[in-house]
Protein backbone atom coordinates (compact mmCIF):
# COMPACT_ATOMS: atom_id res chain seq x y z
CA UNK A 1 0.00 0.00 0.00
CA UNK A 2 1.25 3.62 -0.72
CA UNK A 3 -0.52 6.97 0.61
CA UNK A 4 0.40 10.11 -0.95
CA UNK A 5 -1.16 13.57 -1.11
CA UNK A 6 -3.41 13.95 -4.33
CA UNK A 7 -2.77 15.40 -7.49
CA UNK A 8 -4.77 16.85 -10.65
CA UNK A 9 -4.11 13.61 -12.03
CA UNK A 10 -5.90 11.93 -9.17
CA UNK A 11 -9.37 13.22 -9.71
CA UNK A 12 -10.94 10.08 -11.19
CA UNK A 13 -9.57 8.00 -8.44
CA UNK A 14 -11.12 10.34 -5.98
CA UNK A 15 -14.41 11.06 -7.11
CA UNK A 16 -15.88 7.16 -6.40
CA UNK A 17 -14.31 6.94 -3.06
CA UNK A 18 -15.74 10.50 -2.16
CA UNK A 19 -18.98 9.53 -3.52
CA UNK A 20 -18.93 6.38 -1.72
CA UNK A 21 -18.43 8.06 1.60
CA UNK A 22 -21.67 10.35 1.01
CA UNK A 23 -23.51 7.17 0.81
CA UNK A 24 -22.20 5.77 3.59
CA UNK A 25 -23.49 8.59 5.25
CA UNK A 26 -26.49 8.89 3.63
CA UNK A 27 -25.74 12.17 2.19
CA UNK A 28 -25.66 14.58 -0.85
CA UNK A 29 -23.14 16.78 -1.67
CA UNK A 30 -24.25 19.11 -4.96
CA UNK A 31 -21.92 18.66 -7.52
CA UNK A 32 -20.26 21.85 -7.63
CA UNK A 33 -19.43 21.74 -3.96
CA UNK A 34 -17.34 18.55 -4.77
CA UNK A 35 -15.67 20.20 -7.58
CA UNK A 36 -14.69 23.50 -5.35
CA UNK A 37 -13.43 20.93 -2.67
CA UNK A 38 -11.46 19.32 -4.76
CA UNK A 39 -10.02 22.45 -6.33
CA UNK A 40 -9.56 23.37 -2.57
CA UNK A 41 -7.30 20.69 -2.37
CA UNK A 42 -4.79 21.33 -5.02
CA UNK A 43 -4.23 24.71 -4.25
CA UNK A 44 -1.00 25.98 -1.89
CA UNK A 45 -2.95 28.27 -0.41
CA UNK A 46 -5.80 26.11 1.03
CA UNK A 47 -5.36 24.46 4.77
CA UNK A 48 -7.48 21.46 3.18
CA UNK A 49 -5.67 18.73 1.77
CA UNK A 50 -6.46 15.04 1.07
CA UNK A 51 -4.29 12.12 0.20
CA UNK A 52 -5.35 8.47 -1.11
CA UNK A 53 -4.27 4.82 -0.17
CA UNK A 54 -3.08 2.99 -3.43
CA UNK A 55 -2.75 -0.65 -4.23
CA UNK A 56 -2.24 -2.48 -6.94
CA UNK A 57 -2.36 0.89 -8.94
CA UNK A 58 -6.24 1.47 -7.63
CA UNK A 59 -7.15 4.04 -5.25
CA UNK A 60 -8.78 1.87 -2.28
CA UNK A 61 -9.33 4.84 0.21
CA UNK A 62 -9.43 8.27 0.84
CA UNK A 63 -9.22 10.92 3.87
CA UNK A 64 -9.40 14.63 4.17
CA UNK A 65 -7.77 17.28 6.67
CA UNK A 66 -7.96 20.89 7.35
CA UNK A 67 -5.83 23.01 9.41
CA UNK A 68 -7.45 25.67 11.92
CA UNK A 69 -6.55 27.97 14.57
CA UNK A 70 -7.17 27.17 17.86
CA UNK A 71 -7.52 29.42 21.01
CA UNK A 72 -6.29 26.79 23.05
CA UNK A 73 -2.61 26.71 21.76
CA UNK A 74 0.07 27.67 19.82
CA UNK A 75 -0.56 25.57 16.78
CA UNK A 76 -2.76 25.22 14.83
CA UNK A 77 -5.06 22.15 15.09
CA UNK A 78 -5.61 19.78 11.95
CA UNK A 79 -9.41 18.18 11.77
CA UNK A 80 -9.69 14.93 10.05
CA UNK A 81 -12.85 15.62 8.51
CA UNK A 82 -13.60 12.71 5.77
CA UNK A 83 -12.11 8.93 5.82
CA UNK A 84 -13.23 6.12 3.73
CA UNK A 85 -12.22 3.43 2.71
CA UNK A 86 -13.39 1.07 0.39
CA UNK A 87 -15.36 -1.89 1.10
CA UNK A 88 -12.92 -4.46 -0.36
CA UNK A 89 -10.01 -3.34 1.44
CA UNK A 90 -12.26 -2.54 5.25
CA UNK A 91 -9.59 -4.36 7.73
CA UNK A 92 -6.69 -4.75 5.94
CA UNK A 93 -4.57 -1.84 8.19
CA UNK A 94 -5.49 1.29 5.38
CA UNK A 95 -8.02 3.51 7.98
CA UNK A 96 -5.39 3.09 10.59
CA UNK A 97 -2.66 3.73 7.97
CA UNK A 98 -4.54 7.08 6.61
CA UNK A 99 -4.86 8.44 10.29
CA UNK A 100 -1.08 8.05 10.60
CA UNK A 101 -0.22 9.78 7.32
CA UNK A 102 -2.41 12.47 8.96
CA UNK A 103 -0.95 12.51 12.35
CA UNK A 104 2.29 12.81 10.32
CA UNK A 105 1.45 15.64 8.22
CA UNK A 106 -0.04 17.68 10.97
CA UNK A 107 3.05 16.83 13.07
CA UNK A 108 4.94 18.02 10.44
CA UNK A 109 2.85 21.37 10.43
CA UNK A 110 3.42 21.67 13.67
CA UNK A 111 -0.24 21.42 14.74
CA UNK A 112 -0.62 20.36 18.60
CA UNK A 113 -3.68 18.38 18.00
CA UNK A 114 -5.56 15.95 15.41
CA UNK A 115 -8.91 15.41 15.98
CA UNK A 116 -12.19 13.96 14.07
CA UNK A 117 -15.96 13.15 14.64
CA UNK A 118 -18.09 10.05 13.58
CA UNK A 119 -21.32 9.19 13.58
CA UNK A 120 -21.55 6.79 16.54
CA UNK A 121 -23.19 3.73 14.49
CA UNK A 122 -19.85 3.30 13.26
CA UNK A 123 -18.97 0.82 15.49
CA UNK A 124 -16.08 -0.99 13.35
CA UNK A 125 -14.35 2.08 12.54
CA UNK A 126 -14.78 2.75 16.45
CA UNK A 127 -12.69 -0.15 17.32
CA UNK A 128 -9.49 1.83 15.71
CA UNK A 129 -10.36 5.00 16.61
CA UNK A 130 -10.02 3.89 19.95
CA UNK A 131 -7.03 2.33 20.30
CA UNK A 132 -5.34 5.28 18.17
CA UNK A 133 -6.69 7.93 19.81
CA UNK A 134 -8.36 9.55 22.93
CA UNK A 135 -12.34 9.56 23.27
CA UNK A 136 -12.50 13.36 25.32
CA UNK A 137 -16.34 12.36 26.01
CA UNK A 138 -17.16 15.89 24.13
CA UNK A 139 -21.24 15.96 22.46
CA UNK A 140 -21.24 17.64 19.12
CA UNK A 141 -24.41 20.64 18.32
CA UNK A 142 -24.87 22.43 15.68
CA UNK A 143 -27.45 24.64 13.78
CA UNK A 144 -27.34 24.37 9.34
CA UNK A 145 -27.59 28.03 8.35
Amino acid sequence: MQIRAVSADDHAAWLPLWQGYQRFYATEIPEATSRLTWQRFLAADEPMHAALAWQDGHAMAMVHWIFHRSCWTDGDYCYLQDLFVAEQARGSGVGRGLIEYVYAQASQAGASRVHWLTHESNAIAMQLYDRIAERPGLVQYRKKL
